[in-house]
């Protein structure tokens, strides 16, 4: 296994790239986290720079959602957008006149030139490559291009490219998770490096920026591998020092096959809006491809960045599991305060339109934030009834779930009953075991007669167990009914802690209700 005794003699700075091409993926997220925890494991700096030069697929519609994603899963960068720093500015659109004059000096000293070959030859000469069953590579029919021809078509506007000049050898580097790794640069031909002066291409841009911002370690998915001889080639090229090099496994679906949409949620907005928390992705991801050589699941970030090292992190593809995503969720969930988790669960209340908030007109009374999308409300008014209530009668629906909850998003599902005005009851769940109807009904002509006869100020959860608990023997007769009388559902929390929230008047109208179906 490979020692890092080396970084003591330089300062460490990683980055995150991403391209704002789409929504933050899990696997940028999982980079962005990794590169996040070493930086910080070896005092040193992570920077964020977007790598936006694809104007066509490019928006700040997506940049915003990389930007803020980032910063809610808490993985904040010392330098980049926003922020600013000593290497300003952070997106390469704003860089392209850096780019410029290092592409003038390839060109300059007869390590790259212009490269007119049209689509159709391009296409072509892939073409006839399969046919031989050979990889294709560019043939390098442009690099003997006199400077006058050169001139003359770029005077008449021909499309074209600017290409390096590859030197025949083999490039070898040694990544910190995979070893040595070889490539022979005469199967690669001569790359694209820009589509002109003002236009760089993804390999020559990057390599650019990492020097100039004096990146140590390139810390990215293995998906990249193909693309660091290239890289190498273009920093011998330019007279740039190589950074240290440790490509990540893939993240696999259930399948083992490449993360895809079908497998479900992928990038970090999705998972979100599921009702996954920050900390439970965060400690998800961590262990997506590296594990701390001991038996502790549960981390919080902080105690990552203590613990993490690359030594530690596999070369085998990471599946995601998302069961083992659902418990840890689950555990967060219920470290939660119940008046923070009633918070986090009030927008999918709202988005299920079980309820909807009341506007309060002036300061006064105790207001509640309940989003960033909403603002402060005196109160939340049920849509099925109209009737109004209060934070704190939420916050004991929330409670009476918080156990059960794996996702924020299932509180709607899981309590929707407190917010109906009737049910609807399938008959066949009132059945306890092999009850008759004359017994159901029965059962709920005596949870009747117990609830009528207990006072509205002695309705609570004692009070009801006691009153119906005078023969053990009946719990199962009376409970199984009442449950299913108060929520229409086969499984849900207690259902003398339901009746306690709802209340003598709306369990009593249930119990009625369910007795009629019979």
């Amino acid at each position: 296994m490979k020692k890092l005794g080396f970084i003591k003699s330089k300062e460490v700075r990683v980055r995150i790239s991403p391209s704002p091409t789409g929504f933050l993926h899990i696997g940028t997220a999982r980079t962005a986290l990794f590169n996040y925890l070493f930086s910080h494991n070896q005092k040193g700096s992570f920077i964020l720079r977007i790598e936006d030069t694809d104007l066509e697929r490019s928006s700040k519609e997506f940049e915003k959602d990389i930007i803020d994603n980032l910063k809610w899963l808490g993985i904040e960068w010392d330098e980049g957008p926003e922020i600013g720093g000593p290497f300003a500015p952070y997106r390469q659109s704003e860089r392209l006149e850096i780019y410029k004059k290092y592409l003038e000096t390839l060109l300059k000293e007869g390590k790259a030139y212009y490269c007119f070959c049209s689509e159709e030859e391009l296409e072509g000469q892939r073409q006839n490559a399969i046919s031989i069953g050979q990889s294709w590579k560019y043939n390098g029919k442009c690099r003997g291009l006199t400077p006058e021809k050169v001139n003359k078509n770029l005077a008449e506007g021909k499309p074209g490219i600017i290409r390096l000049k590859m030197p025949a050898k083999k490039v070898a580097f040694d990544d910190l998770i995979r070893g040595k790794v070889e490539f022979d640069s005469v199967l690669i031909g001569d790359i694209g490096i820009a589509k002109n002066l003002n236009a760089p291409l993804y390999n020559f841009a990057v390599v650019v920026d990492d020097y100039e911002m004096k990146i140590s370690h390139v810390i990215r998915g293995e998906d990249h591998i193909s693309n660091t001889p290239k890289q190498i080639l273009i920093q011998e090229a330019l007279g740039f020092e190589r950074p240290q090099y440790s490509h990540l496994p893939l993240i696999l679906g259930r399948d083992r096959s490449k993360l895809s949409k079908r497998h479900g949620a992928i990038s970090i907005d999705e998972f979100k809006k599921e009702g996954y928390l920050a900390e439970a992705l965060i400690n998800f991801m961590a262990f997506l491809g590296w594990n701390p050589g001991n038996e502790r699941e549960i981390y919080s970030l902080p105690s990552l960045a203590k613990d993490f090292s690359l030594e530690r992190v596999q070369k085998s593809g990471a599946v995601l599991n998302i069961k083992k995503l659902d418990s840890l969720n689950g555990f967060y969930i219920r470290q939660k305060s119940i008046e923070k988790l009633t918070e986090l669960c009030l927008p999918y209340l709202i988005e299920k339109e079980l309820i909807v908030p009341v506007w309060g007109q002036g300061s006064e009374g105790k207001k509640y934030a309940i989003s960033p999308d909403y603002y402060h409300v005196e109160g939340y008014k049920i849509t099925a009834t109209g009737e109004t209530i209060g934070f704190d009668y939420l916050k004991r629906i929330v409670a009476l779930h918080q156990e059960r909850l794996k996702k924020l998003s299932e509180i709607g599902e899981l309590a929707d009953f407190f917010f109906k005005e009737d049910l609807d009851y399938d008959k066949s769940l009132l059945k306890w075991k092999e009850m008759t109807d004359y017994e159901i009904k029965t059962s709920l002509e005596k949870l009747e007669q117990i609830s009528s006869e207990i006072k509205p100020e002695k309705w609570d959860k004692e009070n009801l167990e006691n009153a119906m608990l005078f023969d053990q023997k009946d719990k199962g007769v009376l409970f199984w009914p009442l449950r299913v009388a108060l929520t229409g559902k086969k499984a849900s929390a207690g259902p003398l802690e339901i009746a306690e929230i709802l209340g003598k008047e709306k369990t009593l109208k249930r119990i009625i209700r369910a007795k009629e179906l019979l």
